[in-house]
């Protein structure tokens, strides 16, 4: 069969993108524009397409009689029109649980960071404000521990429980939110509301589809009555960033740690962008999932899904 990767750009270099087993045609791009032309003419005989963030409309489904599987090498699948592929027998796959140590760990590099204000101190370090002010330490900014805080998570997948359980290990007390509007479906759980009022952290490990759109809005920020630190390595239009930039600008919250945005690479104009220099903000670019580790793991689980798929077609 012949397989198409339309992006194999968002993967570091040096990882194996080798092609899985059954595929005899294997074709890579570094990267794909948002071109509809282009990626049918790119994967106009493939019977497999692989990508990472390449939007496959249901246009471009249309178009393609020859393709037999869409496999993302990410979890998320918005990207891919889900009717379409259904309508044309197109068969989807993503790939789940290849970033169970990395993105937690990211969590916490994000989290320690706002809280500590690491890289405010370390800005005040290599542009001579320490030694300026002559003292044996800095402490202008207050460093937050995390022993004894409330952490408030928001999505309890494989990574949510990953991110409780080092959160347990800090001495925390982790409070694991129900679904918004609905009532605890266990002793596990906590009202939404509750979580929002209670936690001194917050942190967004859900997906994004019509009930998380803009989850952490104007409304709900209001009822974070403890101003706590948002931490968001989900994805970026679970928050509203206008009204986050607010909240964090009128002191409403602590601060805001997010590896994830609205539209990816950030926009310009993006609200967040005029926050770059607040002591208790951090920003990665969408890197959270990404560790050598994590990328190895996904290549060996998406190889094991192609291989097998082509077995029985």
């Amino acid at each position: 069969m012949q397989a198409v990767f339309l992006d194999k750009g968002t993967f570091s270099d040096g990882v194996d993108l080798s092609a899985p087993t059954g595929v005899s045609d294997y074709i890579l791009y570094d990267d794909t524009p948002k071109d509809s032309n282009l990626i049918i003419e790119r994967c106009q005989n493939a019977e497999i397409v692989i990508t990472n963030k390449v939007q496959i409309s249901a246009e471009v489904i249309a178009k393609l009689p020859k393709l037999k599987l869409i496999q993302l090498t990410a979890t998320g699948m918005n990207n891919v029109d889900q009717d379409a592929c259904a309508a044309h027998n197109v068969t989807l796959y993503n790939v789940a649980g290849y970033a169970v140590k990395s993105v937690p760990e990211h969590t916490f590099m994000l989290m320690l960071n706002a809280m500590r204000a690491g890289l405010y101190y370390h800005n005040k370090v290599v542009d001579g404000t320490w030694q300026a002010n002559g003292n044996f330490c800095l402490l202008d900014i207050p460093l937050v521990d995390l022993e004894d805080k409330t952490l408030g998570i928001i999505g309890v997948g494989t990574i949510g429980k990953r991110v409780t359980e080092i959160a347990q290990a800090f001495g925390m007390t982790v409070l694991w939110a129900e679904h918004q509007g609905r009532a605890p479906r266990n002793n596990d759980y906590t009202a939404f509301d509750e979580v929002l009022a209670r936690a001194d952290v917050i942190s967004l490990h859900c997906p994004l589809n019509e009930h998380t759109k803009h989850l952490i809005n104007k409304e709900s920020l209001a009822k974070m009555a403890k101003k706590p630190l948002l931490i968001n390595v989900a994805r970026g239009g679970i928050v509203d960033s206008k009204a986050l930039a607010d909240a964090i600008i009128s002191e409403q919250i602590l601060g805001y740690g997010s590896d994830v945005f609205e539209q990816e690479p950030i926009a310009n104009d993006d609200p967040l962008l005029s926050l770059g220099d607040h002591p208790r903000v951090i920003f990665s670019p969408h890197n959270a999932w990404g560790s050598r580790s994590a990328q190895d793991t996904l290549w060996q689980i998406l190889s094991k899904q192609v291989t097998d798929f082509i077995k029985v077609n």
